[in-house]
């Protein structure tokens, strides 16, 4: 499976949940310490445009420049065409681009660690917002083997991840990929 098509697939239910909110959502806490729903959206938005300059020019100034203007919506939804464009050509899965403090990565490992991010923060949205959440099980599956993959020890430095978390034996895929994040899937606003 192309990991471009599990994150168009990701990205359609986050475009979901995205729509869902309102101007008084913004100001809502998420499961990101120290984030509102506003600091989220943000993010995201900065996130998909700087994976698409890194896709187009190898590497991205900014990491932390999204800005959602008067409709965050639309800001969204404009960073997603940008990234979805960035990333159509096989040429890009192939080309070493470099991730924000990450390191340099071929394009296809780039393309899974927005993956990951995609699933986590449609959770940590829809959990803020009080919705279902329903991503592709094949993403979640292709997004926990990367996160199985970081290490726990370090994760403090850059502040992008916070040690993992147990959770049951019996967890949902979704919850052991949270966990491995940091996140606590019983967290509610």
């Amino acid at each position: 499976m192309d990991l471009r098509e599990l994150d168009r697939r990701t990205l359609l239910v986050l475009d979901e949940l995205v729509a869902a909110v309102t101007p008084a959502d913004l100001a809502r806490p998420t499961p990101c310490t120290g984030w509102t729903v506003a600091d989220l959206l943000r993010h995201q938005v900065g996130e998909n445009h700087a994976f698409a300059t890194a896709a187009r020019e190898g590497s991205a100034p900014d990491w932390d420049a999204g800005t959602l203007g008067d409709d965050a919506c639309a800001a969204y939804r404009a960073s997603v065409e940008d990234f979805l464009d960035a990333f159509a050509g096989d040429a890009v899965l192939e080309r070493q681009l470099t991730i924000n403090h990450f390191g340099t990565f071929p394009g296809s490992i780039a393309a899974h660690m927005h993956l990951v991010d995609t699933v986590a923060h449609g959770w940590d949205l829809a959990r803020a917002l009080g919705l279902p959440y329903e991503p592709d099980a094949e993403a979640v599956y292709v997004a926990t083997k990367l996160a199985e993959r970081i290490p726990d020890e370090g994760r403090e430095k850059n502040g992008s991840f916070a040690h993992s978390v147990e959770v049951p034996k019996d967890a949902s895929a979704l919850d052991r990929f949270l966990a491995l994040l940091g996140r606590d899937p019983a967290w509610v606003s």
